[in-house]
This record gives structure tokens, C-alpha cells and sequence, in this order.
């Protein structure tokens, strides 16, 4: 009994530093991770003072897009709509907000995106990310 305490004192240290080791390379993986998020479409532009301006994803029926949007300069108005085949929904409106993100789920196929307008005094930049099931990015305004 005396021979195996002393044996396990010494290799319950060098357990928990290899345990410790895997644990802070985990961590460091998922952040990793997390940070190199990848996004099949990213777009910015620049709205000067009273510009408005869309973009419009071509969706079918039931087809979902994952979206994050974000300002710089102060925040926009937004309309998130879709339209086609006679088809008119609108998703969430939004006054003075500096970011959105979440994922669009497509009502019916037809074109499926945003408005957005500067209501500021200043130009603003917007940075528009996109993955997920749809066919083509448009701008259309």
C-alpha cells in the first residue's frame, strides 16, 4: 500500500497537466472556430444621408438563409420583405437599429431580402453577410 500512494501522488499531477493541456487546446479550437466563421456572400456599401437602398436573395418555398448585418456611422431603418409569383410578406421592420443577424426562412419562392435606409445626418456603412440555400444576391436599388 505504501509503494502505490507514492506512485499515484506523481502520476495524478502529470494527469491533470496533460488533462489541462487538452482542455486549453479544445478551448483555443472552438474559438478559433468561431472566429473564422465563413459566409458564402458578404457585401458593403455606404448609405449617404436619406439613401435607401435593397438586396434580395432568389429563394424557393421553404429554403432558409442565415444573415448578420451590422453599421458603422450610426444606426438604419430596415424592411425585410419578400415578393414573386404575386406573393407580398413582410418579415420584421426595424427604426434606428445599428445590427441585426438570424436566419430567413423563404414564404414562397419569389426574392426574399432587406431594405435599408440612412436616416442620419452622416453616411453609414453597412456589411451584409449571407450563407445558406439561395440562389443569387441582388441589389436592387
Amino acid at each position: 500500500m505504501a509503494v502505490s500512494e507514492p506512485f499515484q501522488e506523481t502520476a495524478q499531477p502529470e494527469a491533470n497537466q496533460a488533462m489541462a493541456g487538452i482542455s486549453a487546446f479544445q478551448e483555443e479550437a472552438s474559438g478559433a472556430n468561431e472566429e473564422t466563421a465563413t459566409w458564402r456572400d458578404e457585401v458593403s456599401f455606404i448609405l449617404t444621408p436619406g439613401e435607401g437602398t435593397e438586396y434580395k436573395l432568389t429563394m424557393e418555398e421553404g429554403a432558409e438563409a442565415s444573415f448578420a448585418w451590422e453599421t458603422e456611422g450610426g444606426p438604419i431603418n430596415f424592411d425585410a420583405h419578400g415578393d414573386g409569383g404575386g406573393n407580398a410578406i413582410s418579415y420584421e421592420k426595424g427604426r434606428g437599429v445599428p445590427e441585426d443577424e438570424g436566419d430567413l426562412e423563404a414564404a414562397f419562392t419569389g426574392n426574399h431580402g432587406w431594405f435599408f435606409r440612412n436616416r442620419n445626418d452622416n453616411d453609414v456603412t453597412v456589411v451584409l453577410r449571407l450563407d445558406g440555400n439561395y440562389g443569387e444576391l441582388k441589389r436592387m436599388l
